[in-house]
């Protein structure tokens, strides 16, 4: 179902911006929030902002995530709708938070590139490119969520993020105008 919580329907759609780090995933939601006006949550930030973990990982060079106080963070506001969440992970978000799941991937020779360029290295870099060539987080998102609200997009090129903040932005207009359900319903 479309929208929230006890069979009530949500004004505006919550949508879930997810994929490898790398793939685009703060670029496209932070310009599909400035087209839209929605709101951008970026979860990362936030968990810092907030001290929603559990320390610092010094293999992977992050800090551990407190699922828990992330979603006890988010409750309210995800309740209005309007919202662009952009996290590299989906399964501990409550199913009924989304209305749109989207899974950036990018090519894994782009993606190198990027990550390195972030300063990545040795494990936390192999195990990022790993998970964009086995497509962890499309079925992270698959296992997670309604088929079909899951879509997969290709976010190599400004010019593939352009044409993803236009298809959502159109995608956003249409659930908007549908009165109830999504237009995938």
């Amino acid at each position: 179902m479309a929208g929230g919580n006890n069979g009530t329907r949500r004004l505006r759609p919550n949508l879930l911006i997810t994929g490898t780090p790398g793939t685009g995933k703060s670029t496209t939601a932070s310009s599909l929030a400035e087209a839209t006006n929605f709101r951008y949550i970026c979860v990362g930030d936030l968990v810092k902002e907030k001290s929603l973990h559990d320390g610092w990982d010094d293999q992977f060079e992050c800090h551990v995530i407190n699922e828990d106080l992330v979603c006890d963070e988010l409750e309210d506001i995800m309740e209005g709708g309007g919202v662009i969440v952009d996290y590299h992970g989906c399964d501990f978000f409550p199913e009924r938070w989304f209305d749109r799941v989207v899974v950036l991937q990018t090519e894994n020779s782009v993606l190198y590139d990027r990550l390195t360029k972030r300063g990545y290295s040795g494990t936390k870099l192999s195990n990022n490119i790993e998970c964009e060539i086995f497509q962890v987080l499309l079925e992270e998102a698959r296992d997670s969520y309604k088929e079909e609200i899951v879509i997969p997009l290709q976010s190599n090129t400004i010019e593939d993020i352009s044409n993803n903040v236009a298809s959502l932005t159109e995608w956003i207009t249409t659930w908007q105008g549908a009165g109830t359900g999504s237009p995938d319903e």
